[in-house]
């Protein structure tokens, strides 16, 4: 019996020596260098924290130190479980505020930086009986001025699972229930915010790449003039970048409205996962037994003020044939007042196809690059250039 009492108290040590060495291990790592924020541009970010915190103290500890590190202007979280210890935690880092709605809220929340934007109003949509199916986590809807700016962000969290088959009409189908969260997300922004910007974020639990019959964002992805998922290239790249490791596939997205197209084109904006992994002992192992399963996702961009002036042309003047196109584009800049810069880049922003053109004719041209989503700038004078997107 003694010798039963020794090895049990041997054996307790030990464990706990363990969990003191990992707990020293990730935060002797390199959390503090992670980044993604910067004073000059707008940064969201979102991040399933699975059910947080998933390992108490060592998971409040590292996840403070992440957001301190990200420095970006808003984080939108799902999977929050202890509202009580997320809240000590935000109120113990300086310059950020935390949002939760009231009552049930599904694990949802915002973390942002009260110095950079400035809250219009947070509510939630489709929080009525109607729309559970579709949404057993209702949306939250952030409105946000930055530098001046009009910005709305949504943070979702849609059903999970599923056979990856589309059963139209029959609501317990986990991606039809998706599709219709999908349908119900477009006809609300389509209704009230037709000309802002617009950020949609959040875990959607479904891939990108899925074809047409069984895709629930396909009248996203059919409506490419007026939305475009800005972590495409992250869905349809190497799976060493996607969001959900463990599976693996990539189930956070970002998705934007044309309002953004612009600046999303800027060589200055980035889309990535945030490998939080790579900064800690253990790396994806350790990082899933301590923080979540699910890496965050983040966008960066430069806002463009919309009091700049706007060429003397709006976008429906401008006419491209064909749209899609095989790499040869025909333009009609006959509208156009003045030396028109044009130039052609791919979700990355880089130039494809840069030229200057004389003003007032037809432009025949060129461009080479894999199948994909590329943006089209005009631009000419001293006057904001007008964006259009282009499918290939």
């Amino acid at each position: 019996m003694k010798k039963n009492k020794f090895v049990n108290r041997i054996r307790f040590l030990t464990s706990a020596l363990l969990v003191l060495l990992v707990s020293g291990q990730l935060f002797s790592q390199n959390l503090s260098d992670i980044s993604l924020g910067t004073d000059s541009t707008f940064e969201v970010v979102t991040w399933n924290i699975e059910w947080f915190p998933k390992h108490g103290s060592i998971t409040v500890d590292s996840v403070s130190k992440i957001i301190e590190s990200l420095d970006v202007d808003v984080l939108g979280l799902q999977e929050i479980d202890d509202t009580t210890l997320c809240r000590q935690m935000i109120n113990n880092l300086p310059g950020y505020e935390l949002f939760m709605a009231s009552g049930w809220f599904g694990g949802l929340a915002y973390v942002y930086k009260t110095s950079s934007i400035t809250i219009q109003s947070i509510y939630r949509i489709y929080d009525t009986s109607p729309y559970w199916n579709a949404f057993p986590r209702s949306p939250l809807v952030m409105e946000l001025t930055y530098m001046g700016e009009e910005i709305i962000v949504i943070n979702n969290h849609f059903k999970c699972c599923g056979d990856g088959v589309m059963d139209f009409g029959n609501s317990s189908d986990e991606e039809y229930r998706r599709f219709k969260a999908s349908s119900l997300l477009k006809e609300y922004i389509d209704l009230h915010f037709p000309s802002s910007r617009v950020i949609v974020t959040g875990d959607l639990n479904d891939i990108l790449t899925d074809g047409s019959p069984n895709n629930v964002f396909q009248m996203f992805i059919e409506d490419s003039t007026n939305y475009v998922f800005a972590d495409a290239t992250i869905a349809g790249g190497s799976f060493t970048h996607w969001s959900y490791p463990g599976w693996p596939s990539h189930l956070d997205h970002i998705l934007i409205t044309n309002e953004l197209f612009t600046e999303f084109s800027n060589s200055g904006s980035v889309i990535q996962t945030i490998k939080v992994d790579d900064f800690m002992a253990g790396g994806t192992s350790t990082y899933d037994t301590y923080i979540s399963d699910h890496r965050p996702v983040g966008l960066k961009i430069k806002v463009i003020p919309s009091t700049v002036s706007l060429m003397e042309v709006s976008n429906s003047n401008i006419e491209i044939f064909p749209n899609p196109t095989n790499g040869h584009l025909s333009i009609n800049l006959t509208d156009v007042i003045g030396v028109t810069e044009l130039k052609i880049m791919d979700i990355n922003g880089k130039v494809m196809h840069a030229l200057r053109y004389p003003e007032n004719q037809w432009i025949d041209l060129n461009f080479e690059g894999p199948p994909g989503i590329y943006f089209l700038s005009i631009e000419t004078g001293n006057t904001k250039s007008v964006t259009r997107l282009i499918k290939k």
